[in-house]
């Protein structure tokens, strides 16, 4: 509460600071928007931080993808608003990305819809789904977007639990119980899923996958997939979609954010039914426009890479990843080495309080920075996640500074 006074113990709001939105409540500033301002502080104040916080790729798309984009953007008639239901241009080549990858065939016309990143998607599906008060089911621990989207949409959110010893895959027993606290008139459930799974890195199969569709037609839920990391360190992509009977109970989202080393560039992608697409967009037409046409074209580029190109990507993770295992290694830490994605996700030593506790004592202690699990969920206190998006040489001097600080004899008397 930042500008806030304190007078009797008690927060005071200044005179001049206008009420917010009921609906703002309980909904706090995104953890990594806050924490990177810390971090800009502290690189003023001594040696730079290493970061291996959030998951943002550091290395380019490819160069063909960029020419396109410089190629594009010269042209005179490049610079119109655009369709907000995409480029058919661009439909067309996710539809062809999706049956190549994942043997999922899909009407570019009805099926597809661009999004400028999924993360909007994850936002105009609460808002066009979620009724004040409306049941809305999330993983737990879970990407933190879930829950704040399906708050500012009015909808009361359940966590439901992944456990490590479950191999961070569901109790569906558990989900029936959830499912019996909908309100009254409530018709539909909306529940988030995501696998491989952020922050776990937990791969999904095509059985679990199965079970999700056959619970979601027999109990009346609305699946929400988000599959941004399918081809990060993972040799089989996998969508729910290709799931038989799944089109009337899934909508899915994908990125070319981590896939294609694109995040900035806010490109992504909504797949469903017809039906649902025309939902959606009935609220996506009213809050944007359609993306820059160069980089919708630029897009269908990336989309039409080479399987050398994901070989290419993941053959620099996986010399990231073993640098990473190291450094959770000389903190004590237990991890499994099955994971994929973009990130290293850990089990804290015993004696640590919790994620939280970890994470200061390296930043303020070491200068590094990894992001406590407990920003996840209640699901994620007992744990950390190293982000692959740094260079080797920055993580092995990560690993080089703790080493420096004793920052292992910290974590073992802490």
């Amino acid at each position: 509460m930042r500008n806030w006074s304190i007078v009797n113990n008690s927060y005071v709001k200044p005179k001049n600071m206008m009420n917010t939105a009921q609906r703002l409540n309980g909904i706090g500033e995104y953890y990594f928007s806050g924490k990177l301002r810390e971090i800009e502080k502290l690189n003023q104040e001594g040696p730079k931080i290493i970061s291996l916080g959030i998951g943002s790729p550091d290395q380019p798309p490819h160069p063909d993808v960029i020419r396109v984009l410089n190629e594009e953007s010269i042209k005179p008639n490049a610079h119109s608003y655009q369709s907000y239901r995409g480029s058919p241009v661009l439909r067309k080549a996710m539809a062809d990305w999706y049956l190549q990858w994942y043997g999922v065939s899909l009407d570019p016309d009805r099926e597809i819809l661009p999004l400028a990143g999924s993360k909007e998607g994850i936002m105009h599906i609460c808002m066009t789904y979620i009724n004040p008060g409306d049941l809305v089911l999330i993983p737990n621990p879970g990407y933190p977007t879930y829950q704040s989207a399906a708050s500012l949409a009015g909808g009361s959110v359940s966590g439901y639990q992944l456990l490590e010893k479950n191999n961070w895959n569901p109790d569906f027993e558990e989900l029936k119980t959830l499912l019996a606290k909908k309100k009254p008139g409530q018709d539909w459930v909306l529940l988030f899923l995501n696998y491989p799974h952020m922050p776990t890195g937990q791969v999904a199969d095509k059985k679990l996958f199965e079970k999700f569709v056959a619970f979601a037609k027999e109990n009346k839920v609305l699946l929400v997939h988000d599959n941004p990391y399918s081809f990060i360190l993972n040799e089989e992509p996998l969508s729910l979609m290709s799931v038989d009977g799944a089109r009337n109970q899934v909508i899915e989202l994908n990125s070319l954010s981590k896939s294609h080393n694109m995040a900035g560039w806010r490109v992504g992608m909504l797949m469903a039914s017809g039906e649902r697409i025309d939902e959606v967009l009935r609220f996506k037409s009213n809050m944007d426009s359609g993306m820059f046409l160069p980089v919708q074209l630029a897009a269908v580029k990336a989309l039409s890479l080479p399987t050398s190109w994901y070989n290419q990507v993941n053959s620099i993770y996986r010399k990231r990843k073993l640098a990473a295992e190291a450094l959770l290694d000389e903190l004590g830490c237990r991890y499994s080495k099955k994971q994929t994605g973009l990130f290293v996700w850990a089990r804290i030593p015993e004696n640590m309080k919790d994620g939280f506790a970890l994470s200061d004592l390296l930043l303020y202690n070491a200068r590094v920075f990894i992001t406590p699990g407990g920003i996840f969920g209640s699901g994620g206190n007992e744990y950390v996640r190293v982000s692959l998006c740094a260079s080797e040489e920055n993580i092995l001097e990560g690993l080089a500074r703790i080493k420096q600080a004793g920052i292992l004899k910290s974590v073992q008397h802490v």
